[in-house]
This record gives structure tokens, C-alpha cells and sequence, in this order.
């Protein structure tokens, strides 16, 4: 079994910052790729961010220069801090990850169970 915790979501004001934080535990063997996406009421969900090495990221564009997506492989946890927030912005935002549990075992993804980010003032 594998498990992604989502923590850090809550109220802020427009302009503000947040940080989420998804530590993922179980049967891991490796992890491909570590994401955030988030689904607004009434739309689709969608790609926030997603980190497939220390150093290599992409972001939806309306996300850029405002959101910055990290990860620590020893810890199999990411994080999404988010600045200067906007109302647009508020969500419920999901841990995804791409990962194998097992040698030779193809890559499955796997789901937090959300964090509710508001942007309101």
C-alpha cells in the first residue's frame, strides 16, 4: 500500500503565501515523478506543477514565477510554495506520484486525498 499525506492548506489573503507539504510512504521502490494538482468547483483538475528530478520542473503557466515545486528523494516528500496568491488560485490541490513499488514493477499513480487552499479577503 502506498500512501501520499497531504498538509499546509488553509485561508489566505490575496497576495499571501502557503506552503503544502505530501510525504508519501508504503511500499515504495522508486519515484518517478512528484506532482501538485489542483481542481477548482466546477472545473476540471489540473496540472499545477510537477518535479521529475531536483532540478527539473514544469508549471502551468499561470502558476510561473509565483509558485516554486520541490522535493527531497531521501524524505519521498514534495512541496509547493505558493506566493502571491490569487483568488483564482483557491482549489483543493492533490499530492500526486508517479512511482514503482517494487523492482521491475511498472509505474502506478498515486493520490492525497486534497488540501483546501482559499484565497479570499
Amino acid at each position: 500500500q502506498v500512501q501520499l499525506v497531504e498538509s499546509g492548506g488553509g485561508w489566505v489573503q490575496p497576495g499571501g503565501s502557503l506552503r503544502l507539504s505530501c510525504a508519501a510512504s508504503g511500499s515504495i521502490f522508486s519515484i518517478n515523478r512528484m506532482g501538485w494538482y489542483r481542481q477548482a468547483p466546477g472545473k476540471e483538475r489540473e496540472l499545477v506543477a510537477v518535479i521529475l528530478s531536483v532540478s527539473i520542473a514544469n508549471y502551468v503557466d499561470s502558476v510561473k514565477g509565483r509558485f516554486t515545486i520541490s522535493r527531497d528523494n531521501a524524505k519521498n516528500t514534495v512541496d509547493l510554495q505558493m506566493t502571491s496568491l490569487k483568488p483564482e488560485d483557491t482549489a483543493v490541490y492533490y499530492c500526486y506520484a508517479a512511482l514503482s513499488a517494487g523492482p521491475g514493477r511498472a509505474l502506478a499513480n498515486y493520490w492525497g486525498r486534497g488540501t483546501q487552499v482559499t484565497v479570499s479577503s
